[in-house]
């Protein structure tokens, strides 16, 4: 047997294991700021780039594609070199991804504090950004499989199946949610609209979840875990069962993001009974993981890095019966929109994402520099001080969600609204978003304690770059395996269609119906266009960010139509692209908010919040109404939107601009007779006629008046 000799490449690995170091405290820190603006408004600097519209699809891209992502590569370039027996396929595309991710992670927090977003959740960038990670991805997915193919092992660990579906799967989230019209270099418009854009997004947003944020970390856990246990696997036939039914049935359940609004309701209820399903393959490898470590409790109690391995699969557990939990229509209805929700998505991001990577760099880091771990104690000292920040964060903010669903839904014994008022739940759950700060404040400290640590540990070993390895050169197979599944680990492109149609077919299914059936998205013969002024105006509402603090869908509960008006129905998104229907509720839902108020309430409102409500937490927007109103692109906007299918006539195209400052002046002279004087080419003037626009296409039923859209951010 010819035995051949090779490197592993340690000096990717390294490099991605500081980048997730880096970046992790500053995606954390961001988040931390963002949790404090929550409380104390003057946390946003009175700047009109770190408002908390802006920085937090900072803080989420940051901790998930910049924190969670190089995490990835790093456990990914480390584990399938080993398992497969082989270097990286390319020295020059290892690099060409690492410093590529890099730049899109650098353009990324350049451009969102800049207001460049196209609000979708998870994928915020601008079109440029999401080509260079279309082609970034596509390199690491060359080096990956170039790796595969030239592998000395024959058949492909568990570890490598996961990899794979996280690869072809992203892929395909990425290509298909990214799909826009640009009418610029920082500006696009999607495709899709209203409900259809809705049904794309969460089925990414999601989905996103699903193969970026747990299967490569299962795939990582599979082996990282035996190897810090120094324990076989529980089961190959429980991995076998828990990868094709958790890559089949997760694709289904993005719909439980929008259950109760005019999403179809069959899609929906497809939503919900998947992601029910979804708790067995979950679950499964949950109990793999643990199980893998019997045996070995001893050596949980002294090791730190299985004491992280531990709590994060419990997380893990936690966050996938919660998930399921909450598409449960009864559970949806008071917990959605409210801070559960944050508590889930934190549950999951801290515990299961973070205290992995903490375990694996606490493991990996020794082994490259052929060093021991500097101070277990610390170590340790981090895990008590990990979890102790994820229990101050989560449990307060599960509190937080029982007293918001509660007091929305709550009515006097005469059938009225109780709290009428969304600002009295604001102020309700202050105390427990100062709790959250303290959590997110502990977590934040142990991953620099872990940094200290880890700069220690280094300084006391060598980089190995190149690790000498050896193995038998890969043979043609000379019997038959008994095993069809050990037959498929021998073809890894055929593994990977196989890894497609799984993933294609709930996709497909959810999508084409809603696409293509002209019934399910019934046209509103009042709905109109947005004017040339009004569409300026919603895009200066996407760029500060409003949408993560406002939601835009009234859902069909008396509670809801009481407080809001008239729930919302499918034919009056017809013309949005994008949709903004948001995922939480730090403000009051916005979608009738149109002829509420006269001009000056939202001119004093967005001038300082306080004005109108007292103890508001919404940053003041001063800049709105210094800054003149760009109509650079306004014609080519029009004709974008016509593109798309807006009926624009072809005067309010070519005369846009007309149309634009003749509705400015009308807006600024009702200003001007409430004595307030602005110049009609100020931006506050398209804010205002946006919002006054919204849902007033149809006849909507009178909302309390006291109710006012101050507690959120925007």
């Amino acid at each position: 047997m010819q035995v051949e000799q090779f490197n592993y490449d340690n000096k990717i690995v390294r490099d991605f294991g500081i980048a997730t170091v880096i970046w992790g405290i500053v995606g954390m820190t961001v988040g931390l700021i963002a949790a404090l603006q929550l409380v104390w408004p003057i946390m946003n600097f009175d700047t009109q780039f770190t408002t908390f519209g802006r920085i937090r699809p900072l803080h989420t891209n940051a901790v998930i594609f910049a924190f969670v992502g190089n995490a990835i590569f790093m456990g990914a370039y480390y584990s399938m070199q080993r398992v497969l027996k082989a270097r990286m396929f390319s020295d020059v595309l290892s690099k060409v991804h690492f410093w590529g991710w890099q730049l899109i992670i650098v353009a990324s927090a350049i451009t969102l504090p800049l207001g460049l977003t196209t609000s979708h959740e998870y994928a915020e960038m601008e079109w440029p950004i999401d080509i260079a990670i279309t082609i970034i991805w596509v390199v690491f997915g060359v080096n990956m499989f170039g790796t595969i193919i030239k592998r000395r092992e024959r058949h492909m660990y568990v570890a490598v199946w996961f990899y794979i579906a996280t690869f072809v799967t992203v892929a395909v989230l990425h290509i298909v949610n990214s799909i826009q019209l640009p009418i610029s270099f920082f500006k696009s418009y999607y495709v899709y609209s209203g409900v259809q854009d809705a049904l794309v997004q969460w089925w990414y947003g999601h989905n996103a979840v699903a193969f970026f944020l747990t299967t490569p970390f299962l795939g990582m856990m599979y082996y990282f875990l035996p190897k810090m246990a120094n324990r076989p696997v529980y089961s190959y036939k429980l991995s076998i069962l828990h990868f094709w039914s958790l890559i089949f049935i997760y694709i289904w359940a993005g719909p439980h993001h929008l259950l109760y609004t005019s999403l179809p309701s069959w899609v929906q209820s497809l939503g919900v009974v998947f992601s029910i399903m979804l708790i067995a393959p979950s679950w499964g490898g949950m109990i793999n993981g643990l199980l893998t470590l019997r045996g070995a409790w001893d050596k949980v109690r002294t090791e730190p890095t299985l004491k992280f391995m531990v709590v994060a699969l419990t997380c893990y557990g936690m966050a996938t019966f919660e998930g399921p939990m909450l598409s449960l229509k009864q559970v949806n209805a008071i917990a959605h929109f409210t801070d559960w929700i944050v508590a889930h998505v934190h549950v999951g991001a801290l515990g299961w994402n973070g205290f992995m990577t903490f375990a694996i760099l606490y493991w990996l880091i020794p082994r490259i520099y052929r060093t021991q771990l500097y101070s277990k104690k610390l170590a340790n000292t981090h895990f008590w001080i990990g979890t102790l920040g994820i229990l101050f964060y989560a449990i307060p903010m599960y509190w937080a969600a029982v007293v918001q669903g509660l007091m929305w839904k709550d009515f006097t014994p005469e059938g009225v609204l109780k709290y009428p008022n969304f600002l009295a739940t604001t102020l309700e759950i202050l105390p427990m978003h100062m709790m959250r700060a303290v959590g997110g404040t502990l977590y934040l400290s142990g991953v620099i304690l872990m940094t200290y640590n880890l700069i220690k540990t280094i300084k006391t070993g060598k980089l190995l770059a190149n690790e000498p390895a050896e193995a038998p050169a890969l043979e043609p197979v000379t019997v038959s395996e008994r095993s069809q599944h050990r037959r498929l680990e021998r073809k890894p492109m055929l593994f990977m269609v196989l890894s497609l149609i799984a993933i294609l077919i709930g996709g497909l299914v959810e999508m084409i119906p809603t696409f293509t059936v002209s019934d399910n998205i019934p046209k509103i013969e009042a709905v109109k266009p947005y004017t040339a002024l009004e569409l300026t105006g919603r895009d200066l509402y996407i760029r500060e960010g409003c949408v993560n603090c406002h939601s835009q869908t009234i859902r069909p509960f008396r509670s809801e139509t009481a407080r809001y008006g008239e729930y919302s129905k499918a034919g009056e998104f017809v013309y949005d692209h994008p949709f903004l229907w948001g995922s939480k509720r730090t403000g009051p839902d916005l979608h009738r908010i149109g002829g509420k108020y006269p001009n000056k309430w939202h001119f004093d409102h967005m001038l300082d919040p306080t004005i109108t409500s007292p103890g508001s937490i919404m940053p003041p927007y001063p800049w709105l109404i210094d800054q003149e109103i760009s109509y650079k692109y306004l014609n080519a906007k029009m004709k974008a939107m016509r593109n798309l299918g807006v009926p624009y006539s072809d005067d309010e195209v070519d005369n846009a601009l007309e149309h634009a400052q003749a509705q400015a002046a009308t807006i600024a002279k009702d200003l001007a007779a409430n004595q307030v004087q602005v110049e009609p080419t100020k931006e506050i003037v398209a804010i205002i006629a946006y919002l006054q626009r919204l849902g007033t296409d149809i006849k909507a039923q009178a909302a309390p008046k006291e109710e006012a859209p101050v507690a959120g951010s925007n």
